[in-house]
Order: C-alpha cells, then sequence, then structure tokens
C-alpha cells in the first residue's frame, strides 16, 4: 500500500481515466497516422487534466481482434511508447499514468513504462492461468517480476487483474476471490483489479467486500463504473473509468468532457461524506 499511496493522493476511490489508443499499425482498424493517434490521446488527456482526474491508463483497445505478445510485431512497442511519451510530457507530474498492452503484453508495458516514464502498468495473467479471448494465458508472475527488475524498472507499479473480464475461469472454479487476491499479494502484485464479466459490466459489491477484507494493498475497480453506482465503489482504492466517459456510454466513442467534469465533482462529494 506504501508504493501506491507515493503516486496516488486519495485514500479511497481515486480516479483512473482510460485512454483508448486509435488502431495501431499493423492492425485491421488502423487508419494510416501515426500522428493522429499521438493527437487524439494528448487531446484526451487534456480533457481529463482539465477535470481533475487522479490518473491516465493508456490502453490499444482499438486493435481488434487482439493478439497476443507471441504474435505481435515491434510497431506496437514503438507507436505506444511514442503515444506514452507525449501524454506523460503533457500531464501533470501529479497526474501517474499507466499502460495496459493488450492481450497479456505485461514484459512490453513494463518496457513501454520505463522508456516513457510511467508510474505503473495493468497486468493480464498475473496469477492463475486462465482462457481469453485471445487463447490460454498462462500466469508470469515470476518472469514479469524477474524482468522488471533486470531492466531496472522496480519503481515502476503493476497492478493485477484477478478473474479478469472477457475470460473463462471454470478451470480455477474451485478459488474464491479471498484465495485470488491472496496469491496475487504473495506473488508481490503492487494492486489487485476487480472487474465484470466483460467492458462496461460493474463488478461484484460482494467481491469487493471481500477482497477489501482480505488484501493487504490496494483493491482497484476495473470495469463498469458509473455516477449512478459510484456509492457501492466508493471504498475502492481506485476506479478505472472507460466507457462511462465516453458518448453514449460507448467505449469506441470520443471522450465527453461534461460527462468527466461531473464524475469527478459526485466523486469529491462522495470521498466527503
Amino acid at each position: 500500500m506504501i508504493r501506491f499511496r507515493k503516486i496516488f493522493k486519495h485514500t479511497v476511490s481515486n480516479v483512473v481515466g482510460m485512454i483508448h489508443i486509435g488502431a495501431l499499425p499493423g492492425t485491421p482498424r488502423y487508419e494510416g497516422s501515426v500522428a493522429k493517434l499521438v493527437d487524439s490521446a494528448c487531446k484526451e488527456a487534456e480533457i481529463y487534466q482539465e477535470c481533475g482526474i487522479d490518473g491516465v491508463l493508456l490502453e490499444n483497445m482499438h486493435d481488434l481482434p487482439y493478439i497476443q505478445s507471441k504474435d505481435m510485431g515491434p510497431e506496437v512497442v514503438s507507436v505506444m511508447t511514442a503515444i506514452s511519451t507525449n501524454v506523460r510530457a503533457l500531464l501533470s507530474p501529479n497526474i501517474p499514468c499507466g499502460i495496459q498492452v493488450l492481450a497479456g503484453a505485461n514484459p512490453e508495458a513494463i518496457a513501454i513504462a520505463l522508456a516513457a516514464k510511467l508510474q505503473f502498468i495493468r497486468a493480464e495473467g498475473f496469477v492463475f492461468s486462465h482462457v481469453a479471448d485471445e487463447g490460454w494465458i498462462d500466469a508470469c508472475a515470476g518472469t514479469l517480476l524477474r524482468y522488471r527488475h533486470s531492466i531496472g524498472a522496480d519503481n515502476i507499479l503493476i497492478f493485477t487483474d484477478v478473474k479478469k473480464k472477457h475470460s473463462a475461469h471454470a478451470i480455477t472454479a474451485d478459488l474464491s476471490i479471498e484465495e485470488t487476491v491472496k496469491a496475487a499479494e504473495f506473488f508481490l502484485s503492487d494492486g489487485v483489479i476487480l472487474t465484470g464479466t466483460s467492458t462496461g459490466n460493474p463488478a461484484s459489491i460482494t467481491e469487493l467486500h471481500k477482497a477489501k477484507l482480505h488484501a493487504k494493498g490496494p483493491v482497484i475497480i476495473g470495469s463498469g463504473i458509473t455516477s449512478e453506482n459510484l456509492h457501492d465503489y466508493i471504498a475502492a482504492d481506485a476506479l478505472i473509468v472507460g466507457s462511462y466517459f465516453k458518448r453514449n456510454g460507448n467505449w469506441e466513442e470520443e471522450l465527453d468532457f461534461n460527462k468527466v467534469k461531473l464524475f469527478m465533482e459526485t466523486v469529491k462529494k462522495e470521498r466527503g461524506k
């Protein structure tokens, strides 16, 4: 928790706004301009900063259909590094910035974070293997933390999904959320992330309470947060918000300044209760 508190200032409900980077070179939806990708990400970062966001998370969400890191070309890392570097330079030093590289490209995310001076990554498949849209995702805690240490990036925090959305967890159905959280922390996770079953779906409130009761470190909600259900999740250490901040609540649409602004005002009121 000490490492978490060094980059996030609030005791509860630090709001992390998603920047869904446009489709990257080499992916089916790429539109042919890296400059436009950088410009779009920076515009969203400016909106978040103006609205008083507590943190920002970059993600290659538009790279449909996703592939695993073993199938990625170097253009993914190079372009995401360029975008991340520009966003990090634009944001105030007081706003922590992180990255996730879909799908399961956790070492790549660490490398980008090191080069772009980001503060954290979001990692899939940290403990306990599972089946995702992209196929089998194996546990990676041991190799990932060794890689982080080997490149001198121990200051970069790794927040880890447990029983992640868009995945089947039948093989670990006998493991409770409490056991999964304990395992992630035992394997030195810097914070665990709870999600619903898919993008935009809320996480279980019961699982949040159980995780908070048993976790020693931060518990983060990674999907489904809205102004309407915020009060149910206010005890979480951080809230990653993406779809709700977009027009019509659709992650593929543009960021809505007014929705972000009103949400941040609501969070401030909830924190004060």
